[in-house]
């Protein structure tokens, strides 16, 4: 027999141990514990405009004004300027696919195909191959950075950051003795987080995680189809809501050749799902499209909300059709080449996630404007439960942070050598308290660029509207 020339002989685990322990030689655990900018660094302004000029310009001033709500706000949309900080640094080398943008929003509870809650990633537009360490910087950062906004002295943030990688760290543990297919069959779903926190959490922290995972449960596509929609003499359409909604027909002056090249996009997007798949999609038939605000960091690029009718008006489907861009992580890391981005975004989703949207899929289209763009294609809202940061005292904010670092563990090990990992990380604290010192230099730093921004904003370099 002919052994596929993808199959081959892999390390032993103790090889692969032995790789992870050597990385500690060449980049120490302690070395990840502070922040210095390295000389000559970018602009953190420049960064943002230069992302900014592939976007649309009526809408670039709305990025910066939802950036400059808060240093958190602002940090959601610096993934760019976090990925220029950390890509120079020395690295372990100990490579997986990265979430890219891994902050505490970007965790929360989705619905799996077999609809039942569970706890993940859920933003993939800066996914691509790269030392695991960075994924843990921003998640580390993004905590003592919410912690701040809520008043919490430096210990309690510190407490909580540790709290978040030593749950990274011993998960890891846990999937380096487990076997292959087990580690991509593990899913944190929303009983087993009860029983992960029930032992951690009081009455109250009780009470507010079973009203969050009820609430997630409502957040479903009926309930999208009820709040963007209204009814109509030609049936139910987007209702406008400019410049976060603005329907198609508001946009163009020939809305009937923009939708029969609408039909083509979804066509293509059609062709990127499994066959069963694109008999289901097949069901349903386009009725409108909008153009979407969303987010602080995706503001500007294209996103469009899909309405599709399957049996009539009270059987809807909403999709949404989001451009991928080059992620903020390309020009720092090695990775593979994908002619597509939207199927970047796609690939990386599917291997991060232990259950992905059953319509996610990409396509290429062209835009108003001519020219090409790529797009990563999912259903709107399903079963979406989204964490307040503000909202949580020490406790629970401890708590989450664990669970994202649990989660964080889950996704990498997927990819990537959990043995390596596992190995380089140790079975002793060092790794967890050496990010409690980076996040908290790069907290600084974040607020430092905020201000920045909004210096460039009063002398009338950049413009923000509060949208």
């Amino acid at each position: 027999m002919t052994v596929p020339s993808t199959y081959h002989a892999s390390p032993s685990p103790a090889e692969r141990a032995a790789y992870g322990r050597d990385a500690r030689r060449r980049v120490p655990r302690s070395s990840h514990g502070s922040f210095e900018a390295a000389p000559g660094r970018q602009d953190p302004v420049g960064v943002v405009e230069r992302q900014s000029a592939t976007r649309l310009p009526e809408l670039v001033p709305v990025r910066y004004g939802r950036m400059l709500e808060s240093p958190f706000r602002f940090y959601r949309g610096a993934a760019a300027i976090m990925a220029a900080d950390l890509g120079p640094r020395p690295h372990t080398g100990l490579t997986v696919q990265l979430c890219g943008d891994a902050h505490l929003l970007n965790f929360r509870l989705l619905a799996s195909p077999e609809r039942h809650l569970v706890f993940d990633i859920n933003d993939f537009d800066e996914t691509h191959e790269g030392p695991f360490e960075w994924d843990v910087k921003r998640l580390a950062a993004s905590i003592a950075i919410a912690g701040r906004a809520n008043g919490f002295p430096a210990g309690t943030q510190n407490g909580a950051v540790r709290a978040c990688v030593e749950a990274y760290r011993r998960r890891m543990r846990e999937f380096a003795g487990m076997r292959t297919l087990d580690i991509w069959y593990a899913q944190d779903d929303a009983d087993r987080l009860r029983e992960l926190m029930d032992s951690s959490m009081d009455r109250e922290a009780r009470r507010r995680t079973t009203e969050a995972t009820d609430r997630a449960r409502t957040r479903t596509h009926l309930q999208a189809f009820t709040k963007l929609t209204r009814p109509t003499a030609e049936g139910r359409r987007i209702a406008a809501d400019p410049p976060l909604i603005t329907p198609l027909r508001d946009l163009v002056e020939d809305p009937a050749a923009e939708e029969k090249a609408l039909r083509e996009v979804l066509e293509g997007y059609a062709r990127s799902l499994s066959s069963e798949r694109r008999h289901l999609l097949g069901r349903y038939h386009l009725v409108d499209v909008a153009r979407k605000v969303v987010g602080v960091g995706s503001v500007g690029t294209r996103c469009w909300i899909v309405l599709l009718l399957g049996r009539d008006d009270d059987d809807p489907l909403l999709l949404q059709a989001k451009e991928a861009q080059e992620s903020v992580l390309a020009p720092h890391a090695d990775g593979e080449h994908h002619d597509n981005q939207g199927r970047r975004v796609v690939a990386g989703q599917r291997l991060i996630q232990t259950t992905s949207d059953i319509l996610l899929g990409w396509t290429h289209a062209v835009g108003l404007d001519g020219r090409p763009r790529d797009f990563y294609v999912r259903q709107l809202r399903d079963w979406k439960g989204i964490a307040r940061p503000e909202t949580m005292d020490p406790g629970l904010m401890r708590l989450f942070a664990r669970l994202c670092g649990a989660s964080l563990a889950r996704a990498h090990a997927r990819s990537g050598d959990p043995v390596a990992i596992a190995a380089y990380l140790g079975g002793g604290d060092r790794f967890d308290r050496a990010l409690a010192g980076f996040a908290q230099d790069y907290a600084d730093r974040n607020e430092r660029d905020f201000q920045a921004l909004g210096a460039a904003v009063r002398a009338g370099r950049v413009r923000a509207e509060n949208r």
